[in-house]
């Protein structure tokens, strides 16, 4: 690090304790200090990490890449990780998780996102349509257990599916820059050729390094995959017949992880398989149960009929406006007071107790008649 670089971390380090100050809070009541750092910049903050879109891609049709220059509060990521971005859509704020598609070793400080635009994807299609070069979000720091390990491992195998390409994207990248040597086996499935997000750079790694293998599998057999149609345990023992030794980072949709994650588990190497997911799998529930009682919004002097759904999907089509974020339970933003009745955690099937207790309204289904603090 230059000396002028060292004296401009210094600086900016000095500045932002000042800005965290109490001098600082007193003097900007009531307004805080943000409020005036953004008339200067709207980057600026004393906490929060803010960053600047710098670049808007649409590397398929249904996908937006945002590249975006965050403030010196970011503390960074490990490839895999995931952030909480937020975004105001007229006047709300909403919150989603994606991870950091780029590589650890990228030198303009910028970080980069990738998001798939689903039909019933509210922020995903604003991402896509309305975000601008120089338009503002804010982001978390980092945050996920699925994350490359440091001591890096002696063999990768990555298998994802649609989206769910974006952190072992990054993996890839870095392990890449970093001159890794050993195998990395790059598996990956998308319903077409032309939905394969960064399709063109993947391929050109595949040419470059030696040591790095893609199979591609598309549903058509015509759409020029190594592989063709859904993941199946064909496909590993015949195209990777050495997956028993890697690690392996998987990531995509719910049936696609479930059936991954069955081979596994019978091959009896589960604990070399990590996991990612970015979509709710859909709840396991027993057939002889059916919505039954109603859910009460107890502030709001609401009562609905209980129809099956989470709870955050209830009380939104009540016409309610309860705090969310990513809709999966990661966040936390969603979570309020149970004041009677029973819930079912659609991560666990575990049914909760009668008492009063905080619940996450994503995750969540009644189990009859609820009762809740909105």
């Amino acid at each position: 690090m230059s000396a002028t670089t060292q004296t401009s971390s210094r600086f900016q380090q000095g500045l932002s304790r000042l800005l965290q100050s109490r001098v600082a809070e007193v003097l900007s009541y009531p307004h805080g200090v943000d409020r005036y750092l953004e008339v200067f910049n709207p980057v600026w903050s004393a906490t929060e990490v803010r960053a600047r879109v710098e670049a808007v891609q649409h590397l398929t049709a249904d996908s937006v890449t945002l590249t975006l220059k965050p403030n010196a509060n970011w503390e960074g990521f490990v490839p895999g990780q995931f952030v909480q971005l937020t975004v105001s859509i007229n006047g709300k704020l909403h919150t989603r998780c994606y991870s950091p598609a780029n590589s650890l070793h990228r030198k303009d400080g910028t970080i980069e996102l990738t998001a798939k635009a689903h039909a019933d994807g509210f922020v995903s299609r604003y991402l896509r349509e309305g975000v601008r070069i120089g338009d503002v979000v804010t982001l978390s720091q980092a945050g996920g257990e699925f994350a490359l390990p440091e001591l890096r491992p002696e063999r990768v195998l990555l298998i994802s599916g649609g989206s769910g390409i974006t952190p072992v994207m990054s993996m890839l990248r870095t392990l890449c820059d970093e001159g890794f040597k050993g195998d990395i086996t790059f598996l990956h499935y998308a319903n077409r050729a032309e939905d394969m997000i960064y399709a063109g750079e993947v391929a050109e790694i595949a040419k470059r390094f030696d040591n790095v293998t893609v199979l591609r599998a598309f549903a058509d057999e015509q759409d020029g995959g190594e592989l063709s149609g859904l993941f199946s345990s064909e496909h590993l023992f015949n195209s990777v017949p050495g997956f028993a030794q890697a690690t392996t980072f998987l990531c995509g949709p719910p049936p696609m992880m479930a059936a991954v994650e069955k081979v596994w588990e019978e091959q009896g190497i589960s604990d070399r398989l990590h996991k990612e997911q970015f979509t709710l799998a859909t709840a396991v529930v027993d057939d002889s149960e059916s919505a039954e009682g109603e859910v009460r919004f107890a502030r709001s002097e609401t009562l609905v009929t209980n129809d099956g759904n989470n709870l955050l999907e209830q009380a939104e089509a009540a016409g309610l406006t309860p705090e969310s974020g990513c809709r999966m339970g990661i966040c936390y933003s969603c979570t309020c007071k149970k004041t009677a009745g029973k819930v079912r955690d659609l991560r666990t099937g575990e049914i909760s107790s009668g008492d009063e207790e905080d619940i996450q309204l994503c995750v969540s289904v009644p189990v009859g008649t609820v009762t809740l603090d909105i």
